[in-house]
């Protein structure tokens, strides 16, 4: 049987806007006085600010993480998320699967302020039964609270009629923490080996590749397996 329901990650998922999230990062700690290379904040997209700064300074005081990360989100809003695009068939992946009748969830570390800007960025409301954002549960991705609150909001469908499609390691594991499965895509720019490492059940270049092969995909009703 193929999936009751599908978790989407939103950054570097089902939009570009992974590099938008490193430049905005960059700025902020550089307001606060510290100094990475791109490559470090890259490694480091896909969780929520409240574990993304105490990686990377983990002596700092909640006072300074708090406002290093409250700056992030407002560079971002300013400088960039008017820019971000949706991934080509983004919405028709959604799309797909809803009309399979899969509940489609959107299940982001961002905040829901961008989440919502997101829903209509991707003209994706009629196909979404719920969402979750880091403000709907305390810690982000890694954790697992943001795909163990859209479960509860599912009515806690049994995990393995559940599958995650994201981009980051952090989506791979924190659905792994509640018993899911996850697909992942290459489009946030995260080597294909270290989203094996993780436990991706399966690896596409972007939603475009899903949507193609969706019934033999994990997604899909006809499994076939691992595909990269």
């Amino acid at each position: 049987m193929p999936p009751s329901a599908i978790l989407f990650d939103i950054d570097g998922t089902l939009v570009d806007s992974n590099d938008f999230h490193v430049e905005a990062w960059d700025e902020a700690f550089r307001r606060a006085g510290h100094e990475f290379d791109a490559e470090t904040l890259h490694d480091q997209i896909g969780k929520g600010s409240d574990t993304l700064v105490p990686t990377l300074l983990p002596d700092i005081g909640e006072d300074e993480r708090e406002a290093i990360g409250e700056a992030h989100g407002e560079i971002f809003k300013a400088k960039f998320i008017d820019r971000v695009r949706p991934f080509p068939a983004a919405r028709e992946l959604m799309e797909r699967a809803h009309a399979a009748g899969q509940k489609v969830v959107l299940a982001s570390s961002a905040s829901k302020a961008e989440l919502d800007h997101y829903l209509d960025l991707l003209d994706a409301r009629a196909f979404v039964a719920a969402t979750t954002s880091i403000d709907d549960v305390e810690t982000s991705k890694p954790a697992p609270d943001i795909f163990g609150t859209a479960l509860k909001k599912l009515g806690s469908p049994p995990p393995d009629e559940v599958v995650v499609v994201g981009d980051t390691p952090y989506d791979i594991e924190a659905a792994a923490k509640c018993g899911l499965r996850t697909v992942a895509l290459l489009s946030g720019k995260f080597p294909e080996a270290s989203l094996q490492e993780a436990g991706a059940v399966a690896i596409y270049a972007d939603v475009a590749a899903l949507l193609a092969d969706y019934d033999a995909s994990p997604c899909g009703a006809n499994a076939e397996g691992v595909r990269s």
